[in-house]
């Protein structure tokens, strides 16, 4: 399946699925079947179907701006659905990052554009500049609670999502076209 591992909202999405097979090793194509997929969130009540119209022997998707800008951002999963007749069979299943959409009309507002490990990382470094000051006996972060007696715990959650937070990043370099920072080249 070739739905893109990551889309924006408010953008146009297109993509191409090539005929496919069933279990038995039947031959699943537009000329008889219709592909459908269905994109869902956690969020209640959110959700996409996408029909493919026939393109040669497979299926071509469009998910409309309009549609699309009715996204939130975050994780996504979509099962792809053959049909023909009564007969039912699941091409394919997985997941897609929807990012937000950064276009706006009048005065843009604030976006934090960090993702969930950097705005944690910032909340526990926070949290322990309070408690090695002095200035707090307990700090909340999300749903966890912590005292001056958890700051081992604090910076053992630091170092875990500083490594995360570097992770994130080289990914992001890799994806940008800037390669690995970690790769080291001689020449002779």
């Amino acid at each position: 399946m070739k739905i893109p591992a990551q889309i924006r909202a408010g953008d146009t999405i297109k993509w191409r699925d090539d005929a496919g097979v069933d279990n038995l090793g039947n031959t699943i194509s537009s000329d008889t079947w219709t592909l459908t997929y269905f994109l869902r969130t956690n969020t209640a009540s959110e959700g996409a179907t996408v029909v493919g119209t026939p393109y040669g022997t497979g299926w071509e998707f469009t998910i409309s701006a309009t549609t699309s800008a009715l996204f939130d951002a975050g994780d996504w999963y979509w099962q792809a659905v053959a049909t023909y007749s009564t007969e039912k069979v699941t091409l394919g299943a997985g997941q897609l990052e929807v990012l937000k959409a950064l276009s706006y009309t009048g005065s843009p507002g604030a976006l934090d554009g960090r993702t969930q490990a950097e705005t944690d990382l910032t909340a526990v470094q926070t949290a322990i500049r309070a408690i090695v000051a002095g200035g707090a006996k307990q700090y909340s972060i999300g749903n966890r609670a912590f005292t001056k007696l958890d700051l081992s715990e604090l910076m053992e959650r630091e170092s875990r999502l500083k490594a995360e937070v570097k992770r994130e990043q080289k990914a992001q370099l890799i994806a940008n076209g800037l390669g690995n920072p970690h790769n080291l080249f001689v020449r002779f």
